[in-house]
């Protein structure tokens, strides 16, 4: 199955990461050959990939926040839990699990966050989530393209991933609040993150099947953070607490 990926990051780190088979790139018209577009060019000369210019219209007609450029490539090629542990070896495993969720802009955030702090791979549902999207990858900034993302039952992958010794937070309003103490005990060493959907939150299985509830704490007067950024101020938490 091919898709549309456009904007200049998510094209450069779709190149770049050379995990997909990229057919061919459009970029508009008129558009100057410098920073990332001059780099994407060498990178397609560099991969013998055909690149056209075409009128702006017909990238709008893709995305209204092409940035130019959009790239015909291959689908996104999905990993596996064992991949992802593989990946970790020499260093305690670092896991984002995504329990049902549902928008794209969260679901690329996170990517991206957990890109940067160095998480092994990130595992979402087999059904009832939103996959990796051109808009996913537009939203990481291209980071989808470098980091090992599975989609498998989540309940089962928590199992497998306590017989591999890892531990198992929860990120829930029902935990108990993360203090400074509290999350370099909890958030260090081999760690898989689980973080629930925008509405629901954690669904009641994988709650029950986590090895501990954490909550972020919040002075504000609004009830709480969305899934992207409590997600990502977590994964900091942790990446300082495994320093």
């Amino acid at each position: 199955m091919k898709e549309l990926i456009y904007s200049r990051n998510a094209v450069y780190e779709t190149l770049s990461a050379k995990r997909r088979q990229v057919f061919s790139i459009e970029i508009a018209e008129g558009v100057q050959e410098k920073g990332k577009i001059e780099q994407i060019l060498q990178l397609a000369k560099e991969q013998k990939i055909k690149v056209h210019s075409v009128p702006r219209p017909k990238l709008d007609k893709v995305h209204q926040n092409n940035q130019g450029i959009v790239a015909e490539v291959s689908g996104y090629p999905y990993s596996d839990v064992i991949e992802i542990l593989e990946r970790a070896k020499g260093e305690l495993p670092f896991v984002l699990m995504l329990d049902s969720l549902q928008d794209p802009q969260n679901f690329g955030t996170l990517i991206r966050t957990a890109e940067v702090l160095g998480v092994h791979g990130v595992v979402i549902p087999s059904a009832r989530t939103v996959d990796v999207t051109p808009a996913v990858v537009n939203a990481s900034s291209g980071a989808s393209e470098h980091m090992f993302i599975a989609k498998a039952n989540l309940s089962q992958t928590i199992d497998a991933l306590k017989d591999n010794d890892v531990w198992i937070v929860g990120l829930d309003q029902a935990g108990a609040e993360i203090e400074a103490r509290a999350a370099s005990r909890h958030l260090k060493g081999s760690l898989a993150l689980v973080v629930g959907s925008e509405g629901e939150g954690l669904h009641d299985l994988v709650r029950k099947k986590c090895d501990i509830l954490l909550k972020l704490p919040m002075k504000g007067k609004i009830e709480s953070l969305n899934a992207a950024v409590a997600g990502s101020v977590a994964l900091y938490l942790a990446y300082l607490s495994r320093q």
